[in-house]
């Protein structure tokens, strides 16, 4: 069949169909292109999806590191805050141990208030050690002086005089500045304190030949005699003992065995007598257990006698009973009379 082109209704037809083949083309490319628009929207869906989910695990790791971190600031300040407390304790005793140290300086520094300081450690050892009636607090001698502590020791040697006084100056300067002139100031200060023990406490027919001068300080003992041996040794020649509170605990246990021994030795005529009182009462229980002893033998025979005189008496009985008055057996020999003594 030929088309006639110059046919307006073949040439209209061709058009058409031109048209219609295009528009189907056209149809076709728009799909195939929606197709594709679809395919990126939803691969743009999905990746704005994983976006969201990074993003929301991101904001609850942020979160998590957040509370953990909220969470080891708090720990942190709340020990920061022991730590801190702790050390205000620690400053607060400090600050006590401070005022202690500064009202021991005080004591130290007054002659009177280191006296009785010296004093209470002393009294805590003897008191400690010795019996309570073998010693006395500030007796007051016949000369008027007044001593720390009297020990009630027997004659011979007599009352001991301890005294709890001690030069701390000097010894504060020469630990200071041990230069010779504080040695010899140190030195000069105990020299002084043992004349006036020695002139104070030292009575003939009063207290004992010699008298302690107590250091309640070992390192001032120490000093003593590791620099300075001749101060001991006139001491020794003043007849003043130079003790500290390891030596006044052996002093003191010594006395303590003087003590008991004379008390023992006093007593023992009591206990003579007393035993002599205790002789003669045993000799009196032993007479009278042998008065009881012979008491007891002659009930015996007594009861012996009453038994045989019984079995008579039955015997006589029975002879009655039958009518049988035959001779009648020997008489029964006499009970000797009982013979009461003591």
């Amino acid at each position: 069949m030929t088309l006639d082109l110059a046919d307006p209704l073949v040439l209209g037809g061709i058009i058409g169909g031109g048209i219609v083949l295009l528009l189907i083309v056209m149809l076709l490319l728009m799909s195939a292109r929606l197709r594709d628009l679809s395919q990126t929207q939803a691969h743009l869906s999905g990746s704005l999806s994983a976006v969201v989910e990074a993003q929301r695990r991101g904001e609850a790791q942020v979160g998590h590191a957040l509370n953990d971190t909220a969470t080891r600031t708090a720990q942190t300040l709340g020990a920061l805050h022991q730590r801190l407390a702790t050390i205000d304790a620690a400053q607060a005793k400090i600050e006590a141990l401070s005022g202690d140290v500064l009202g021991l300086q005080d004591i130290l520094s007054n002659k009177q208030t280191r006296g009785a300081f010296g004093e209470i450690q002393l009294r805590d050892l003897v008191s400690k050690t010795l019996p309570p009636d073998g010693f006395t607090w500030q007796a007051t001698l016949s000369n008027g002086r007044r001593a720390d502590c009297l020990i009630h020791m027997p004659d011979p040697p007599g009352p001991l005089v301890i005294d709890a006084k001690f030069p701390l100056e000097a010894y504060e300067a020469l630990i200071a500045d041990p230069s010779q002139a504080t040695r010899t100031a140190f030195r000069a200060s105990l020299r002084t304190h043992i004349r006036a023990i020695a002139d104070r406490y030292i009575l003939p027919g009063e207290t004992a030949e010699g008298a302690c001068l107590f250091l309640p300080s070992e390192a001032i003992y120490a000093e003593l005699h590791a620099n300075h041996p001749e101060i001991v040794r006139e001491g020794f020649a003043a007849r003043v003992w130079i003790v500290s509170p390891t030596t006044t605990m052996a002093t003191l246990n010594t006395l303590r065995a003087i003590l008991k021994d004379h008390r023992m030795r006093e007593q023992a005529g009591e206990i003579r007598r007393a035993l002599a009182t205790l002789h003669r009462d045993v000799e009196l229980i032993v007479e009278r257990a042998a008065k009881l002893e012979t008491h007891f033998d002659q009930a015996r025979r007594d009861v012996e006698g009453i038994a045989t005189a019984a079995e008579r008496a039955g015997k006589r009985a029975e002879r009655l009973d039958t009518f049988d008055f035959g001779e009648d057996p020997a008489p029964a020999p006499r009970l000797a009379p009982v013979i009461r003594r003591g």
